[in-house]
């Protein structure tokens, strides 16, 4: 009790310490933070109403667009980074592991942040654990994100053990460490698609360019494709900020696997329509018709188009580039089913994000920069400091 009690006294002095001499940047993070988090105790005293627009047609808006189906979807590189490392031998992987596994957990814990906002109540957080409803969707997406955050939490427990000096806890855990990635490989399978499910509910008011009965199958896809961006992504833009090595000889293999999974992608996506006879609704005149294009030539063609040159791939600033398209894309992909291609009744009040909806999505990123910026800082995250034994200061 003692040791715990010293490191969370040293963990504590360590973060003020660290906020004291942060830079500019981080500091701005700080104030949106703060500005945030004081809009979401508004919106526990006085309501959600107070700070959103969401009404009875719109009842998920900018929060679950975003911050869970976006956050979910981003935070996919952990699974398929540590499945890679773990399961399917690649090794030589093994230093973008950790920071993808760092970027899920923090994405995760903020997803939940985020549900406690929009759906208030965070003391009943447990509910789904003892009450269930197994016919439901959400009470599967509950249970799974609930499951995943904890494997994710053990994932990354040998960087604390290391720095604090526990060996026989690291040993303990990197005992159990490959049966705990195939868990997190089966949950992250199971929540990245049923978050598709949760849409299939809603035929008549889901615009038939992106409802299918197989949305569910086009969400888990799309998530291992940007899941690969994400590592891309991530890494470029912290060798640049710590001043480090690019990683760009283990980067570009994931980005030759990016344009062959963007591609089953694609069929699956073109197919679906045809299949379906909507292929004439992309030509109509309408902004869901023009979203969707942006999300097609932006988010999959542009992206195969580039990794499939050789070249393309061993130049970090176009490799950045296309697994920044490939994220936006997908994000793009999540807001098309979420919010615009939601189709309203011309009586129901038309939905746009109030502006301290945005606020608490700001809030919530801020929080995930200066934690991560703290994180690589004072833990043994990079490939160099976890085989040393202590943190990289």
């Amino acid at each position: 009790m003692n040791q715990l009690k010293a490191i969370v006294i040293a963990l504590v002095r360590e973060f003020i310490q660290f906020l004291r001499t942060s830079s500019v940047f981080l500091r701005i993070m700080m104030l949106i933070f703060v500005a945030g988090f004081a809009t979401i105790l508004y919106r526990y005293l006085f309501g959600i109403g107070a700070i959103s627009n969401l009404n009875d047609a719109y009842p998920w808006g900018l929060w679950i667009s975003f911050d869970v189906l976006c956050g979910v979807a981003l935070a996919a590189g952990g699974f398929t980074t540590a499945g890679a490392v773990h399961i399917f031998g690649g090794k030589k992987y093994e230093p973008l592991a950790r920071p993808a596994i760092l970027t899920a957990f923090l994405g995760y814990l903020l997803v939940i942040g985020a549900l406690w906002v929009d759906l208030g109540r965070p003391w009943k957080i447990w509910h789904p654990m003892v009450l269930w409803q197994p016919h439901s969707v959400m009470f599967e997406v509950g249970w799974c994100v609930m499951l995943y955050t904890i494997v994710l939490a053990i994932e990354f427990s040998p960087a604390f053990f290391e720095k604090f000096g526990l060996e026989k806890a690291r040993n303990a855990v990197r005992s159990f460490y490959v049966p705990g990635v195939i868990a997190g490989m089966i949950l992250s399978t199971l929540h990245q698609s049923s978050l598709g499910s949760l849409f299939l509910i809603v035929p008549h008011k889901l615009s038939p360019i992106w409802w299918t009965p197989i949305l569910p199958l086009m969400f888990f896809v799309s998530a291992v494709a940007v899941g690969l961006a994400m590592v891309i992504f991530e890494s470029t833009i912290a060798a640049k900020a710590f001043k480090r090595e690019s990683e760009i000889h283990l980067l570009k293999d994931f980005g030759r696997a990016i344009p062959w999974v963007l591609m089953v992608y694609l069929v699956m996506k073109i197919g679906d329509l045809v299949a379906r006879q909507q292929v004439m609704l992309l030509f109509e005149m309408n902004g869901m018709a023009v979203a969707f294009w942006i999300e097609l030539l932006v988010g999959i063609l542009l992206p195969i188009a580039i990794l499939t040159q050789r070249d393309a791939r061993e130049d970090g600033r176009i490799l950045f580039g296309a697994a920044s398209c490939v994220i936006l894309g997908v994000v793009l992909n999540r807001f098309n089913v979420s919010m615009i291609g939601m189709r309203s009744q011309a009586w129901q009040t038309p939905y746009f994000p109030h502006l301290l909806e945005f606020l608490v999505t700001a809030c919530v990123i801020a929080a995930g920069i200066i934690i991560y910026a703290y994180v690589v800082k004072h833990f043994p995250i990079w490939h160099e400091a976890a085989h040393s034994g202590h943190s990289a200061e």
